[in-house]
């Protein structure tokens, strides 16, 4: 049985770490959709063309362990304003949301894009603020200097670019269930967000 759960939202608004834990909760296969342009924006880093990059994209692409550094996700950001990239990237995701099982992709356009059909969307989301905050803890823990009030600028210039884009802008479905992160723990958020899905699948 096929049933995709879409989660959408800013940048570290704990989206990737709620779309793991439901996705286990279910026993689904859970797709970080932003890997997809992180590789890709990983690639154009190494001065490979863009579009070059998307057509070129592999599952063991995602695998990469230097995808989550600060310079590759705003080079991630920056790609994902172009059409003709996202257009690559769409036919992978379509297929992995409606495979058998039940998946659980998260990313900024899911619910409005790629899976307008999902069964249960989502739309995780925080301030800026706190958004920043939980970065730059981050990135202090992982050793990469910064200070916070860099990242929240950063945060804040992604936030525009995502949502200002003229091709699938980051917004929430008209059906989605949207969760405020701030003030939430991460166990409540992901208890909220089992539960929008159960209301759904009609389990009280």
């Amino acid at each position: 049985m096929a049933f995709t759960i879409a989660i959408d939202g800013p940048a570290a608004a704990g989206k990737g770490t709620i779309s793991k834990a439901v996705a286990q909760h279910f026993g689904f296969a859970h797709l970080d959709t932003g890997l997809l342009y992180r590789a890709v924006g990983r690639r154009v880093l190494d001065g490979v063309p863009a579009l070059d990059a998307a057509r070129a994209l592999v599952a063991a692409d995602l695998d990469a362990g230097d995808l989550r550094t600060p310079a590759v996700a705003q080079a991630a950001s920056k790609v994902a304003v172009i059409p003709e990239v996202r257009a690559e990237l769409v036919d992978f995701q379509r297929a992995f949301a409606r495979r058998q099982g039940g998946a659980v992709l998260d990313g900024r356009d899911i619910g409005t894009v790629i899976c307008p059909e999902a069964e249960a969307k989502l739309f995780v989301t925080a301030s800026a603020e706190v958004r920043a905050q939980r970065r730059f803890a981050e990135l202090a823990e992982a050793g990469l200097a910064t200070d916070y009030d860099r990242v929240l600028v950063e945060v804040k210039e992604r936030d525009a670019r995502d949502t200002g884009r003229a091709d699938a802008p980051l917004r929430p479905a008209p059906d989605a269930v949207q969760i405020d992160t701030s003030e939430l723990d991460i166990g409540a958020a992901v208890a909220l967000a089992i539960q929008a899905v159960n209301n759904v699948r009609g389990v009280f």
